[in-house]
């Protein structure tokens, strides 16, 4: 069972952030999630009974498997995470650097042939 539910939240997680990365809805998102996890986080310490308790309903052994596999969805989606930001702001820096090399470009210098020098040479 505890198979079938850690997938089940690791493909969820995936798909929720993926669809809505970067919006204001994903990111209070990672803080509700991130706050309960450091939640459950305390409350394990506080009560590890009830955490082991709560493991064996779900089909883990012991509590301490029940953090560490929290802990394990909690990386993945941490690195997700880390990895779309990153990637974010390579975008933004490309298009940051795009936009100064458009301002700061010079026009090109006017050949003698457009600029009406030529039309006086031929004279």
């Amino acid at each position: 069972m505890i198979q079938f539910l850690l997938i089940l939240a690791v493909l969820i997680l995936l798909v929720t952030f993926l669809r809505h990365h970067g919006t204001t809805l994903a990111g209070a998102g990672v803080k509700i999630g991130f706050a309960l996890f450091m939640l459950f986080g305390v409350l394990a310490v506080l009560l590890p009974a009830e955490v082991s308790r709560l493991a064996q309903v779900i089909g883990v052994g012991r509590g301490t498997d029940l953090v560490l596999y929290g802990m394990v969805v909690a990386f993945g989606f941490a690195t997700i995470n880390t990895y779309l930001r990153f990637k974010e702001l390579e975008l933004r820096y490309a298009r940051l650097a795009r936009a100064i090399a458009l301002r700061s470009a010079e026009p090109p210098s006017p050949h003698p042939t457009e600029t009406g020098d030529a039309d006086q040479q031929v004279s």
